[in-house]
């Protein structure tokens, strides 16, 4: 069958051309299986270091560089769309190899490469080399091994910094370059190598029929970088929208992930932000639901947030064109779900106790009983320990497990906090009020009782918020078995206090989690800036061990995060408005201008400030035009080419009311400051090319390990 690649650097060119040359690239490739290589009047290049690299006529401007095999297999590569001069120019320095672990297709530039193993030879020659290489720990069959050929070998064996390796990072083929960053991040050979069994050898029935030579088996085994289509209909869907390349490229790992045969019961993968967790999720989803046997809503994906789930929504409309098989999933955020069985047993919407009232009922109770403890503790004490662990009983409470709360609490104590949770319990019973913990519950209990959810799956993202009873209410919607539970989430990420043991609650992923590393969102400089938010904390795997940061690295380079600080708030506003300005005139679409503020009110003035100045905005909650407005925590999940967060100031992160007192509570404390810095984190690594930090006054103590390194 006739197969035509797509290289995903090809894409962004695409969509950035003129619609009469869109058509024309679209005419002439549409019908590419009927044509002979005379009939697509390919033309080769003097010169050219491979003779497999043409170019095609597509405008008296405009030429396509392509790969076409001399046989007669009815197979091409498209690789570049450029003028005529660069188009030769691009395609005379370039050469098509196969990487020798994964067979798959590697475009060099041969020019570039020599160029710069001479530079590098020389600067290792010079007064200021240094002795010790990057890859000193690494021999060369372990190099080999891992698919590094002998010309970046040699190449690698230079490198004296991980700088030098970025640098490169464009000439480097990408599987190979993500070999030796893995290997300059302290990942060991050992476990590079299991990485790589893991997610190369996979090869779809077409690729692992193909002969080993044959182009179109190599652009199978390709999928981080080509796409393949067989017909005009694959074609046009791939060009609809050229810049959603997370549609139709996955990297290795991911792909892997999302296209695994069935798992024997729930799998997770985890990672880093911008690993691509929810691309994966979202392409899992569409993997499942192209099983023809499954009927309308029977596979369910869920996240935490209602806005989140409005843009798991919407991504699934583009990711599946086809009806039928969009209408096998259902999106709703856990809550909703929760609310529905509620309503199944009592016949109505629950009516939500929040955090205020909470606290005004906790403090009389406190008083009445002669507890001298705060509200925040007892409010986390009942949720975290009583809810999470649905004690119904003072034994219980005598006998339940407390790690992680902080506070001891002597036997005497837990029966008066006990008094205390039972009169609480009993007046919110009588004021017809719950929680949403307590909706979760109910709703997991009657779905366990008989009522039927009608889902075969159930897939959840942004894993790392829900509480216990949440995790109650998943594990019941769906029976145990194969492809269950596929669950996406990151405990760096955590913005809510929500801790839990996934095995503890039935939910058993023993060697069925993936981590993925490679950051495709943010850049290598505001990754680093990111996480340096976060080093030396300790963040559990919601699975009783601990997780960890260790080769976690961006794909690509970009510009240093910049942070400014203000007088006052006035003055801090009319930064923001300024920043925002600068990124308008430089053509950044306004809706993909996001800025995150702490509270509402700080999120509000700062609109009202862009209004003020003619620059529309909205909140991320409404489908308006301009500028995304939200709250820290609202901007979880989302991304956005430019991110302004705002107020980071010492009155602000962490937000006061948010965080216990450390002389009631010392580790309970350290949580919550653990959490409000994982809330900065997550609105910081929300920004794909810009990032830009403010506060007014002193900034945030979170600030202080990127503030001394600036």
């Amino acid at each position: 069958m006739a197969a035509l690649g797509l290289h995903r650097d090809f894409l962004p060119q695409y969509a950035k051309l003129e619609k009469s040359v869109q058509k024309r690239v679209n005419e002439i490739f549409s019908k590419f299986g009927e044509h002979t290589h005379a009939g697509l009047h390919l033309e080769k290049i003097a010169g050219a270091r491979d003779p497999r690299i043409r170019t095609i006529r597509i405008t008296d401007f405009w030429r396509g560089v392509i790969v076409a095999p001399d046989d007669e297999e009815v197979s091409y590569l498209l690789l570049s769309v450029l003028p005529h001069d660069k188009a030769e120019e691009w395609a005379r320095h370039r050469r098509v190899t196969k990487n020798k672990v994964s067979r798959g297709i590697e475009v060099r530039n041969d020019i570039a490469l020599k160029t710069a193993t001479q530079g590098l030879r020389k600067l290792d020659s010079g007064p200021s080399a240094s002795e010790v290489k990057l890859f000193d720990h690494v021999s060369d069959a372990d190099l080999t091994r891992l698919g590094i050929d002998d010309e970046i070998r040699t190449l690698c064996r230079t490198l004296q910094s991980n700088e030098q390796l970025d640098a490169l990072g464009t000439l480097i083929p990408e599987l190979q370059y993500d070999v030796l960053s893995g290997l300059a991040a302290g990942i060991p050979p050992e476990a590079v190598w299991r990485e790589l069994a893991q997610n190369l050898f996979q090869d779809t029935d077409e690729s692992a029929t193909a002969p080993d030579g044959n182009l179109a088996g190599a652009m199978q085994r390709s999928p981080g970088h080509i796409v393949v289509v067989h017909d005009s209909a694959g074609l046009d869907e791939v060009l609809q929208r050229p810049f959603d390349l997370w549609r139709v490229f996955l990297h290795h790992s991911q792909r892997n992930i999302a296209e695994h045969a069935p798992y024997k019961g729930p799998a997770r993968v985890t990672g880093g932000a911008g690993t691509g967790k929810t691309v994966v999720a979202l392409h899992r989803a569409r993997h499942l639901a192209l099983n023809p046997a499954l009927g309308e809503n029977t596979i369910l994906f869920t996240t935490f947030t209602k806005n989140l789930a409005q843009e798991l929504a919407r991504n699934l409309d583009i990711l599946i064109t086809v009806p039928a098989v969009r209408a096998r999933i259902e999106v709703a955020h856990v809550d909703a779900v929760a609310n529905r069985y509620y309503r199944a047993v009592h016949g109505g919407s629950p009516d939500i106790i929040g955090r205020g009232d909470r606290g005004k009922h906790w403090r009389r109770i406190v008083r009445k009983h002669g507890l001298d403890l705060p509200d925040t503790f007892l409010d986390q004490e009942w949720r975290q320990v009583v809810l999470g662990q649905q004690i119904v009983s003072l034994e219980q409470y005598q006998e339940a497990d407390r790690r992680g709360r902080g506070m001891r609490l002597s036997g005497t104590v837990k029966n008066t906090v006990w008094a205390v949770f039972a009169e609480f319990a009993e007046l919110i019973r009588q004021q017809n009020r719950c929680t949403f913990e307590q909706v979760a519950d109910v709703a997991a209990d009657a779905l366990n009782d008989g009522i039927e959810s009608g889902y075969r799956h159930v897939i959840v993202d942004e894993a790392q918020d829900l509480h216990p009873s949440r995790w109650r209410l998943l594990r019941a919607l769906v029976p145990e078995g194969p492809d269950d539970l596929f669950i996406a989430g990151d405990t760096h990420q955590r913005i809510y206090d929500n801790r839990v043991s996934l095995r503890s609650l039935g939910i058993n992923i023993l060697g069925r989690s993936s981590t993925l590393r490679i950051n495709y969102r943010t850049s290598r400089e505001i990754l680093l800036w990111c996480t340096a938010l976060l080093l030396g904390e300790r963040v559990d795997d919601m699975d009783e061990g601990e997780s960890d940061l260790v080769g976690y690295r961006s794909s690509f380079r970009g510009d240093q995060p910049e942070c400014r600080g203000f007088a006052d708030k006035a003055g801090e506003i009319a930064g923001i408005v300024a920043q925002v300005r600068r990124w308008l005139d430089n053509d950044v679409p306004a809706e993909t201008i996001g800025i995150a503020a702490r509270t509402r009110q700080f999120g509000r003035d700062v609109a009202s400030a862009l209004s003020n100045a003619r620059i529309t905005s909205c909140d991320l909650e409404t489908a308006g035009e301009g500028v995304r407005i939200g709250t820290m925590h609202k901007m979880k999940g989302l991304e956005f080419r430019c991110v302004a967060v705002t107020d980071v100031s010492r009155h602000s992160v962490p937000m006061p009311n948010a965080v216990i007192d450390a002389e009631h509570d010392p580790q309970q404390h350290q949580q919550d400051m653990q959490t409000e810095r994982n809330l900065l984190f997550v609105a910081c690594t929300r920004a794909r090319d810009a990032l830009w930090v403010s506060w007014h006054g002193e900034p945030s103590v979170f600030l202080q390990p990127v503030l001394d390194v600036g």
